[in-house]
């Protein structure tokens, strides 16, 4: 068993952002492009070559936000590894960012299964899953980060079975 320099690094920053969890929030002031496109290439070189995803940003060069970013890249991440389980391993993401005077709204979109509109807040508990395999953790550790650390929101903005989900992520600037 031989263990790379990589993998060493990956298992540090998840030992660092579970750290986190609990205490007061470290927030600094970072680019929004580029810790999306950190996360999006963290999922992209661990996913097959039938998930594509697209980000798409603001017309100017970057939008600053206060962010703890090892806590919000593995939001952005949570939310990519679901939509590739939804779509079981082929589809589409599209991660866009729309900047409005004093608020950020992040949608992530994928061309999954899809889900009824019942589940839209329940998915957010604890335990709540749908997969065979998992503990329901991952959306309802998303919203605590989110909600919690950054003062922002999270919901399923628009679900369509067989079509796909968007969640969408509001933070203030």
């Amino acid at each position: 068993f031989r263990v790379c320099s990589s993998d060493l690094n990956r298992l540090r920053i998840i030992a660092e952002r579970f750290s986190k969890i609990g205490s007061a929030p470290d927030l600094q002031l970072v680019s929004l492009n580029e810790t999306l496109a950190n996360a999006v290439q963290y999922i992209e070189n661990r996913s097959s070559q039938k998930v594509k995803i697209k980000c798409s940003f603001p017309e100017e060069n970057s939008v600053f936000v206060k962010l703890n970013i090892p806590l919000f890249e593995w939001v952005i991440e949570n939310l990519c590894k679901n939509a590739i389980d939804a779509m079981d391993g082929t589809g589409k993401i599209d991660i866009s960012v729309l900047h409005k005077e004093t608020e950020i709204f992040i949608d992530v979109k994928d061309t999954g299964k899809g889900m009824e509109k019942k589940y839209f807040k329940t998915i957010f508990n604890p335990g709540f899953t749908t997969k065979k395999r998992g503990w329901g953790l991952g959306l309802s550790l998303a919203k605590r980060i989110v909600e919690e650390y950054h003062g922002g929101k999270i919901f399923v903005k628009q679900s369509e079975i067989g079509i796909g989900t968007t969640f969408r992520v509001i933070l203030k600037i």
